[in-house]
C-alpha cells in the first residue's frame, strides 16, 4: 500500500442544450453531433436524451492539465452549439424542462436502458459530473473507496445545482439525487472487505445476466469498469468551470490524504452507511446552509467549519499535488452559497423586477448559459 498511485485525473461532464431565445431544451441536430465528434473525437459523445451531450478529458497528470483540457472541451461545445443556434448549460436539472417532452437517443444501448428501466429511465432529465482518480492497485481502490464514502455528502453539498424541477422550486439543493435514486444500484456504495468481495458481488449479477458488467452499477463512488480508477459520481453538474475544477481537486487531494494515512498505518474511521446517508440527505436537501453531522463530535457542524477542518486535513496533499489554488477556492464556493443559492437569487431578482414566472425562468436559463462560459 506504500507505492504512490499517481492520482492522475479524468473529468466527465454532461451538458444540456437549450434554445437561447426561449430557454427551452432543444434536441441536438445530427450536424451538431457530427461537428463536435469531428473536433473532439472520443472526448465527446451523445447521452441518453437527445438534448444532452457528454465530454470527458484525457488522462491528466495535474489539476492544471485537467482544467486546460476541460476548458477546451467547453469552448468547443459552446462554439459548435452556437453555430446551430443553441447553447449548452451545465446544471443537473433544467429549471423548467419537462421530461415527458424529451426523447432518448437512437442507439441500441439507450433503447435497452429504456426497456429495462421503463418510466424510471424516462425521467432521467438530469446531468452529473464524474471524476476519475488513477489508483492502480485494485485492493487499494476498494480500501480507499470504503474510507472516501465519508466525504461524499461534503462534495454533494458543494456541488448542488438542481433546485428546480419542471418549473417548480423543489425546496432541495440537489433534486437530481432523488430522480437518479429511482434507478437500481445507486446511492452510497456498500463496504467491501476486499477487491475479491467486490468482484464476487458483481459476478453474482453478471452471471445471472441481470447486468452486463459493473458499468451498470451507478453508485456515488465506484471502481471504474473501464479504467484503473476510482470514479466519484456524487456531484451535481457545475455551471462554472472553476467549480468543477475545485471539486476535482478536492477529490484528488482527499484520496491522497487517505492513502497517506495508510502509509502511517492509520485510516479514516468508517461509519455505517445509515449514518452517512443522513449527511447525504442533508446535503441534497440544504446544500451548504444547514451543516453536516460530525459523528465523532456528536453534533451538527456549520458547513463553513466542516470545510475548514477538511482543508486542514488535505493541505499537505494539495501541496504535494500542486493543487493549492483550486482547493483553497472551496472557501469562495462556500461564501457564495453554491449554484442552487445563485439560481434562486436570480429568479427572485427577476420576479422582484416585475418579470412573470415564465420570464424569470428564461432569465435563469440565460444566467446558466453565461456561467457556462465563465473562465473559458
Amino acid at each position: 500500500m506504500s507505492e504512490d498511485p499517481g492520482f492522475t485525473l479524468g473529468i466527465e461532464e454532461e451538458y444540456l442544450l437549450v434554445d437561447p431565445a426561449t430557454g427551452g431544451l432543444a434536441p441536438a441536430p445530427e450536424a451538431l453531433m457530427a461537428e463536435c465528434k469531428a473536433a473532439l473525437g472520443d472526448a465527446f459523445s451523445p447521452e441518453f436524451l437527445r438534448c444532452q451531450v457528454e465530454v470527458g478529458t484525457p488522462v491528466s497528470a495535474t489539476i492544471a492539465d485537467a482544467r486546460g483540457h476541460l476548458a477546451h472541451l467547453r469552448r468547443t461545445v459552446a462554439q459548435v452549439a452556437a453555430n446551430h443556434g443553441l447553447a449548452p448549460i451545465s446544471a443537473s436539472c433544467h429549471p423548467f424542462g419537462d421530461w415527458r417532452e424529451q426523447h432518448h437517443t437512437d442507439k441500441d444501448r439507450y433503447h435497452q436502458l429504456s426497456r429495462d428501466m421503463a418510466a424510471v429511465s424516462r425521467r432521467m432529465l438530469i446531468c452529473g459530473m464524474h471524476v476519475h482518480v488513477g489508483i492502480g492497485s485494485p485492493a487499494q481502490r476498494i480500501d480507499l473507496m470504503n474510507q472516501m464514502t465519508y466525504f461524499l455528502p461534503h462534495l454533494l453539498a458543494l456541488s448542488a445545482s438542481s433546485p428546480f424541477w419542471q418549473g417548480s422550486d423543489t425546496g432541495l439543493a440537489s433534486y437530481r439525487t432523488t430522480v437518479f435514486g429511482g434507478m437500481p444500484r445507486t446511492g452510497l456504495p456498500p463496504q467491501f472487505g476486499s477487491w475479491d468481495d467486490f468482484d464476487r458481488s458483481v459476478r453474482a449479477l453478471t452471471d445471472l445476466g441481470v447486468i452486463e458488467d459493473s458499468s451498470k452499477i451507478w453508485w456515488d463512488l465506484r471502481p471504474s469498469s473501464r479504467f484503473p480508477t476510482l470514479e466519484t459520481r456524487v456531484c451535481d453538474a457545475s455551471p462554472r468551470l472553476d467549480d468543477t475544477i475545485t471539486l476535482a481537486a478536492l477529490i484528488q487531494a482527499t484520496l491522497r490524504m487517505l492513502w497517506r494515512l495508510s502509509r502511517q498505518n492509520q485510516r479514516w474511521r468508517q461509519y455505517d452507511s445509515f449514518l452517512i446517508a443522513e449527511n447525504r440527505w442533508r446535503a441534497a436537501r440544504h446544500g451548504m446552509t444547514e451543516g453536516l453531522v460530525d459523528f465523532g463530535a456528536g453534533r451538527i457542524i456549520p458547513f463553513a467549519q466542516v470545510v475548514e477542518e477538511w482543508l486542514a486535513l488535505i493541505a499537505p496533499d494539495a501541496d504535494a499535488l500542486g493543487s493549492q489554488p483550486p482547493v483553497a477556492r472551496t472557501r469562495e464556493m462556500v461564501a457564495t452559497g453554491g449554484s442552487a443559492a445563485r439560481q434562486r437569487a436570480v429568479l427572485s431578482r427577476a420576479t422582484a423586477a416585475g418579470a412573470t414566472r415564465d420570464e424569470a425562468m428564461r432569465e435563469l436559463v440565460r444566467h446558466l448559459v453565461q456561467e457556462f462560459h465563465q473562465g473559458l
